[in-house]
């Protein structure tokens, strides 16, 4: 039998020839660890917010405006680090601009590229030459040599100049400052971190999509608005009726239409037909872009705002019976209406509906789909199911997502951990098993890709609990009110508390048994949380419990 010693050697061999080569990369490996740590940056709830989003990868977290300040100090006014900022965040902007209004251009080429090349030097610091090296998209050589002049080269200053000069007299200055800004950005921030919610109300997660394509080092924990439209990509029908009726309340159908190619000219024609009286205000766009669509066009969408919440409370209604663990009984409205009178019983206590027009739905059977809405929905899920660029989009998720991320010493979280007011972990039935804790969010994990990847109909059942179920450690709270929001005036009811967890993080003590239990030394470690926002104009601070938590709806921090 084979020892453990062969079985390494064997290893070894297939990556190294001899044993020379193992102890130069032994060598390389250690002097790396003796590097300074890489930038972290840690981004939650971006909501499609595309603009915001790229600036904080262009600016590299405030860390692109840290190099220019180590590189020149006091050598630079403001004003002028401002313009080089601007030129590393935008570049092909700013030399479209520049062209037009400069004429000496040949000059501010030269000045810039010196300029780059300083902070270049400075942003690479950190790394060694080889994978500053592979920070470089184009001119891997030249960028190089102007970054690491070699010492064999006696007149420096010269050489170095030479090579900037032949930059621009070969014409190819623009290409060249935009591949070393690139490199800036790309060794601003080591690894990207985005601890949840790249989709919702923005108009643009597509693009924020691309663009983590794209960068080198990205992890995702997954947030409720994403899962919910991973649900929706594997065909779970109420997830695609929450995500179509939030594209609406928001005037986002352009992203189902234009970049995912769902097709909605049948549910605008079904609402349109069945809802023919003018929508209450409240059903009107949160948000309409008036360049896009014209007043009539808000009124469409007002429409099929109604006509998808309508069969969004029907399907969900008969998932909850269906599926009695969930214990969500609470959710079932639509019986508890009273049709006549314009009433609805919540918690044993009778509300007046601010809309009493209901034309689908039967009292006698409240939760039945009529014909034509049966037919709708298949074909949405169908549309969803059938589109390239969402299933795209779904695989990077997966590709790269997870329920939490255990990453230098860091818990990172988008929304919770499921715990009951004393503080004990919640036990939750999940597909035959009942867990809690590390354990729970280790096997939401695998259900989360038997979704999707084995066409499991449980766990598909499941996506739509984990976007608004009480135990969710996506979600965080006792119930999701969205039938309340849209037909109750009282505020009262539409009220949605969250669980113990945000009480107990606050507590070090309980912070450190967290970190325990989810194998992290406590001591030295962080849970870092997105999904509730921080109330920062009333005081209050993204870092609580002596600095064991982090949490935040954006940029939480640079660096741990």
């Amino acid at each position: 039998m084979e020892s453990s010693r062969e079985a390494y050697i064997k290893l070894l061999s297939k990556t190294f020839k001899n044993e020379n080569e193992v102890l130069e990369e032994m060598i390389n490996l250690k002097s790396i660890l003796e590097l300074p740590k890489g930038t972290e940056v840690f981004l939650s709830d971006i909501h499609g917010e595309y603009e915001p989003f790229i600036h904080v990868l262009n600016s590299g977290a405030g860390r692109v405006r840290n190099k220019i300040e180590l590189a020149f100090g006091d050598k630079l006014s403001a004003i002028e680090k401002n313009k080089l900022a601007t030129l590393i965040y935008y570049p092909e902007e700013k030399i479209k601009r520049e062209k037009e209004k400069n004429a000496n251009i040949v000059k501010w080429y030269e000045d810039n590229i010196v300029k780059l090349v300083e902070v270049c030097r400075r942003a690479g610091g950190k790394y060694t030459r080889s994978k500053v090296r592979k920070a470089f998209p184009k001119f891997k050589y030249i960028l190089d040599e102007l970054v690491h002049v070699p010492e064999e080269v006696d007149n420096k200053e010269e050489y170095y100049n030479s090579i900037i000069k032949a930059i621009v007299e070969l014409g190819i200055a623009d290409e060249f400052i935009i591949s070393i800004t690139d490199a800036i950005k790309s060794m601003s921030i080591d690894h990207l971190h985005v601890v949840g919610d790249i989709f919702d109300r923005g108009i643009h997660p597509d693009y924020i999509i691309e663009e983590l394509m794209k960068f080198h080092s990205v992890d995702i924990q997954w947030g409720n608005h994403d899962i919910l439209w991973m649900g929706a990509a594997c065909g779970n029908i109420q997830c695609i009726a929450n995500v179509i009726r939030i594209c609406a309340r928001y005037g986002n159908i352009r992203i189902l239409e234009d970049t995912y190619g769902i097709n909605m000219r049948p549910l605008s024609i079904f609402a349109l037909d069945t809802y023919i009286e003018k929508p209450s205000d409240w059903l009107l766009p949160k948000e309409f872009d008036y360049n896009k669509y014209g007043e009539s066009d808000k009124i469409v969408l007002a429409k099929i705002q109604k006509a998808i919440a309508v069969i969004q409370f029907k399907i969900e209604g008969e998932l909850i019976k269906k599926h009695p663990e969930y214990k969500m009984e609470d959710r079932l409205l639509l019986d508890k209406i009273n049709y006549d009178k314009g009433t609805v019983i919540i918690s044993g206590k009778e509300y007046e509906l601010n809309d009493k027009n209901f034309p689908t739905i039967d009292k006698n059977d409240p939760y039945k789909l009529t014909e034509k809405e049966e037919e709708l929905i298949g074909r949405l899920k169908e549309s969803f199911m059938a589109s390239t660029k969402l299933q795209e989009h779904i695989k990077f998720l997966y590709a790269k997502g997870s329920t939490y991320k255990i990453f230098n010493s860091n818990l990172l979280i988008h929304a919770c951990i499921p715990i009951e007011e004393d503080g004990n972990y919640t036990k939750i039935t999940l597909l035959g098993k009942t867990l809690e804790g590390k354990e729970y969010l280790d096997y939401l994990d695998k259900v989360i890709r038997k979704a999707y990847f084995e066409d499991n109909q449980e766990a598909k059942d499941y996506m739509w609990y984990l976007w608004c179920g009480k135990d969710s450690p996506f979600f965080g709270k006792d119930k999701m009110t969205t039938f309340e929001q849209y037909f109750v005036e009282d505020k009262e009811v539409r009220k949605e508390n969250k669980i113990p967890y945000y009480k107990y993080i606050l507590d070090e003590n309980y912070c450190k048994k967290l970190l325990k239990d989810f194998g992290i030394n406590e001591e030295f470690s962080h849970i870092v949380n997105g999904h509730v926002p921080v109330k920062a104009n009333d005081g209050e601070s993204p870092v609580k419990a002596n600095r064991k938590t982090f949490s935040n709806r954006r940029r939480l921090c640079k660096k741990l």
